[in-house]
């Protein structure tokens, strides 16, 4: 049985994946055509290459169906339910940075931490008879954050995409979305809670606990672990 290793299948996290692995003397190319999601392992013998969205590979990990991938630390924490008990951090890889945040108006000049997040919300219910609404796409982890700060009298909206126009567009109150460098939550006149921090993300290799690790697959991931000077 080979060993599956799931890698984003196109843009910069593609790219970025492929010149860390030959960093570590193991090339990953794609074959055929660019519609077609083949590749191909050289320098490790037993490697199959799993091309899928950085999306997708949480959903494959956790159901073992592939022994590693790489995708955003985020997207397994978001995706996976208890993550630490179905996938191992093998090694975060140092690009595809992102923060997942909390943002609220700029013109909110009264609002700038938590606690005061928890207080404008208790006041806009009370005020309009309905939650303060906080646009994400990230419901599992913006829930346990702002659970333990203690935030309440809220509810998330789901967002898939353009989060940080829903403020402006009146279909939220406020956002938590990932952002790399803030100019688009600046562009939307939002600002970073001074400690609405939930996430700091990465391309990250994750090893799935559910795969199939007998026999050859366990051998190829020693060698392999070996050539990225990981713990087997």
């Amino acid at each position: 049985m080979s060993l599956k290793l799931g890698v984003p299948s196109k843009g910069r996290l593609m790219e970025k994946t492929f010149d860390w692995f030959a960093g570590h003397g193991v090339n990953i190319r794609r074959t055929g055509s660019e519609r077609e999601y083949s590749g191909a392992v050289e320098g490790i013998a037993g490697v199959e290459l799993v091309l899928l969205s950085a999306g997708e590979i949480p959903r494959e990990l956790a159901a073992g169906r592939i022994h590693l991938g790489v995708t955003g630390s985020d997207l397994v924490q978001e995706r996976i339910a208890d993550w630490e008990s179905r996938v191992v951090t093998l090694e975060p890889m140092g690009f595809g940075f992102a923060d997942l945040v909390i943002a609220v108006p700029r013109c909110w000049v009264d609002v700038d931490t938590l606690d005061d997040l928890d207080a404008a919300a208790a006041a806009f219910r009370a005020a309009h008879g309905h939650r303060l609404r906080i646009a994400t796409k990230y419901h599992r982890l913006v829930r346990d954050f702002l659970r333990e700060a203690g935030v309440a009298d809220y509810q998330l909206v789901d967002s898939q995409g353009a989060t940080e126009g829903t403020v402006k567009n009146l279909t939220a109150e406020a956002i938590a979305d990932i952002t790399s460098t803030g100019e688009t939550l600046r562009a939307n006149h939002l600002k970073i809670l001074s400690d609405g921090l939930i996430h700091r993300s990465q391309a990250t290799l994750f090893k799935a606990r559910a795969a199939n690790w007998d026999g050859p697959a366990h051998e190829c991931f020693r060698a392999l672990a070996a050539r990225l000077g990981l713990d087997a």
